[in-house]
C-alpha cells in the first residue's frame, strides 16, 4: 500500500501541528478591514512556513478566534486557546481588547506577542509572558505631536469618545504641546453632534482637529461636516490612530478623505523581504496592503524563528524574547525592557506619520517620520 506523495517543500508533520492562538476583530464593532488586513499577514507567514518544511517537520497551525473588538471575549479567547494546547497567541489590533488579552495570558503562563495594539500598559504590571512588535502610543503620539508643532499648529482640538486609548492618547498629547506652547481642547463626542463640533471648532478657533473617534461612525459625519463649513477652511483634520490607512475610508470620503495626516509604522523603503511580502500579501487582499498586514507577517515570522531554535514549550518561548533577532518586512526585530512599558518591546518599529495626496487620493505621501535602530 503507498501513501501519495506530499506537496513539494510541505511540512512532514509527525501527527501534531503546533498551534498559535490569533486573537483578531473580524466582526462590527470591530474594525473589520483592520483585522482582515492583520489576518492576511498571519495566515501568508503561516503558509509560507509550512511551505518551507515547518518547524522541525511539524506544520504550524493558526487557530483563529474573532474579538469583535470586545475585552471581555479576547480575555474569555485566550483562555480557549490555551485549554486548546496553543504554543503562543498572537494577534489584536484594539489596544483596549489586547490589554484584556494581555492580563490574561500573563495569568495563565502564555506567551502572547502583540501585533498590533500600541497602549503603553498592556499589563498592570511587568511581565515575562508579552512582547510587542507596534510602538508604544506614547512614542508614536508624541512623534505626531512634534509633526502638528512644526507644521504651525498650537491650538489643537480633539474630538473624542470614551476609552482608555482615546484618553490616553489625549493625556500624551497634552504632557507634550503644554510645555511647547500648544493647548488641547476636548470635544465630548457623546455631548457633540457634527454641526456643534463646528461651531466649537469655530468658537474656540482651533487651527487643527484630531479624530479621537470610531470609524466610520462617528469619524466620517464629522469630516463631511467640517471639510463644508467655509468658517474652517483653514482647518487641518487629523488621525493619528490610523483610520485613512484603509480603503474603506478613501471609499466613504472621496477626496474629503485626503490630506487627514495620521500615523503608519512602515519604513520609507522595505527590504527585499518587504518587496516579496508586500506582492503576496497584495494579491492575497486584492488590494494594497496595509502597515496592520506586515505586522501580521512579522509577528509569525519571529514566533516561527523562536520555535526553531527553543521548540514549543510556553515557558522557553517566553524566555527567549530578549534573544529574539528576526529580520522582519520593517527591519530586524529585537525586544528590549523599556521604561514605563510593562512588555517586552520592540524599540525599533519605523514609525511615520503619513496622508493620503490631495491631488491624487490613492497615493500616500510621508509628511514626517523617525526611526530608532533596534
Amino acid at each position: 500500500m503507498s501513501t501519495p506523495p506530499s506537496p513539494p517543500g510541505a511540512a512532514q508533520a509527525d501527527g501534531t501541528s503546533i498551534r498559535i492562538g490569533a486573537l483578531v476583530p473580524l466582526t462590527r464593532p470591530g474594525w473589520v478591514e483592520a483585522g482582515r488586513h492583520l489576518l492576511a499577514g498571519l495566515e501568508l507567514a503561516v503558509h509560507e512556513v509550512n511551505d518551507a518544511g515547518g518547524i522541525l517537520g511539524r506544520p504550524l497551525e493558526l487557530v483563529v478566534r474573532d474579538t469583535a473588538a470586545d475585552p471581555q471575549r479576547a480575555a474569555a479567547a485566550v483562555d480557549e486557546l490555551a485549554g486548546l494546547g496553543v504554543t503562543a497567541v498572537a494577534g489584536e489590533y484594539h489596544s483596549v481588547v489586547a490589554r484584556a488579552a494581555a492580563t490574561r495570558a500573563d495569568a495563565l503562563g502564555l506567551p502572547f506577542l502583540c501585533s498590533s495594539a500600541v497602549l503603553d500598559a498592556l499589563t498592570e504590571q511587568p511581565t515575562p509572558w508579552v512582547a510587542r512588535l507596534s510602538p508604544p502610543q506614547s512614542r508614536g503620539w508624541q512623534l505626531y505631536a512634534d509633526f502638528l508643532l512644526g507644521a504651525g499648529h498650537s491650538r489643537i482640538a480633539v474630538a473624542t469618545q470614551p476609552s482608555v486609548y482615546w484618553a490616553a492618547g489625549t493625556r500624551i498629547l497634552r504632557d507634550y504641546l503644554a510645555p511647547r506652547g500648544g493647548t488641547v481642547i476636548e470635544l465630548d463626542m457623546p455631548a457633540l453632534n457634527p454641526a456643534a463640533v463646528c461651531d466649537e471648532l469655530a468658537d474656540q478657533r482651533a487651527t487643527a482637529l484630531l479624530l479621537l473617534v470610531g470609524h466610520p461612525e462617528p469619524a466620517v459625519p464629522i469630516v463631511r461636516s467640517v471639510r463644508r463649513d467655509e468658517r474652517l477652511a483653514g482647518l487641518m483634520i487629523g488621525a493619528p490612530a490610523g483610520q485613512p490607512e484603509f480603503a474603506e475610508w478613501a471609499a466613504l470620503l472621496g477626496d474629503d478623505g485626503a490630506g487627514v495626516p495620521f500615523l503608519r509604522y512602515l519604513p520609507e523603503r522595505l527590504s527585499p523581504l518587504g518587496a516579496r511580502v508586500e506582492t503576496a500579501l497584495r494579491e492575497r487582499l486584492a488590494e494594497a496592503p496595509s502597515f496592520v498586514a506586515f505586522e501580521g507577517y512579522d509577528t509569525i515570522a519571529v514566533l516561527a524563528d523562536v520555535l526553531r531554535s527553543h521548540g514549543a514549550d510556553r515557558a522557553r518561548l517566553a524566555e527567549s524574547w530578549p534573544r529574539v533577532a528576526v529580520e522582519g518586512t520593517r527591519g530586524q526585530v529585537r525586544f528590549s525592557r523599556t521604561p514605563g512599558i510593562s512588555v517586552w518591546q520592540w524599540v525599533g518599529t519605523p514609525i511615520q506619520v503619513v496622508d493620503r495626496d490631495p491631488g491624487e487620493p490613492g497615493r500616500f505621501r510621508v509628511l514626517h517620520a523617525a526611526h530608532e535602530t533596534s
